[in-house]
């Protein structure tokens, strides 16, 4: 996983374990950078850095079977803000994306946003926690613990793996 958060890393445990049951998942994070803005803020550049995540990953890391991309990021639509991200996976022969459901974020957070906050310190602002981009993320703290950040990442992680078959991650 190009990234050391753990819901990254827990969400893509939870996915592959999930969709390939019959498989062994050793999943380890990796300190990788997007090649994008801290905030992505636009679709595009969201992708964008998933897809250099990934990529980067490989070739860090070229004994591995699977790298995965996850990049969450801001676009405005309809004068309001969305939330969404991108999975990434890479084996050694595809390519294939999945993007999470979006979901507006409320004025006063996104004004911070809008102001060059990035959206996990915003939500740690608004909500005075500490790091919750690492725990439940702005969605856990507006669905009110209903929908965590890792739970958010597992589908699209799932929805991605379907382009996969499990011999392509056998021994």
């Amino acid at each position: 996983v190009a990234s050391k958060n753990p819901v990254k890393v827990r969400a893509t445990h939870i996915g592959c374990t999930t969709f390939f049951p019959h498989h062994i998942w050793d999943v380890q994070g990796a300190s990788i950078p997007s090649g994008v803005s801290d905030q992505p803020m636009s679709d595009q550049e969201t992708l964008q850095g998933a897809i250099n995540r990934v990529n980067a990953a490989k070739e860090a890391y070229p004994a591995s079977k699977l790298w995965v991309g996850i990049e969450g990021g801001c676009a405005f639509q309809d004068d309001s803000m969305w939330v969404f991200a991108w999975v990434v996976l890479r084996s050694r022969t595809r390519l294939s994306k999945a993007k999470t459901s979006a979901f507006c974020i409320p004025e006063h957070i996104s004004k911070l946003v809008q102001e060059g906050v990035e959206l996990g310190v915003a939500t740690d602002i608004v909500f005075g926690k500490n790091n919750s981009k690492h725990d439940q993320g702005v969605i856990g703290m507006l669905s009110k613990g209903h929908i965590d950040r890792t739970e958010y990442y597992v589908q699209p992680m799932i929805l991605a793996l379907m382009a996969f078959d499990e011999e392509e991650f056998s021994l």
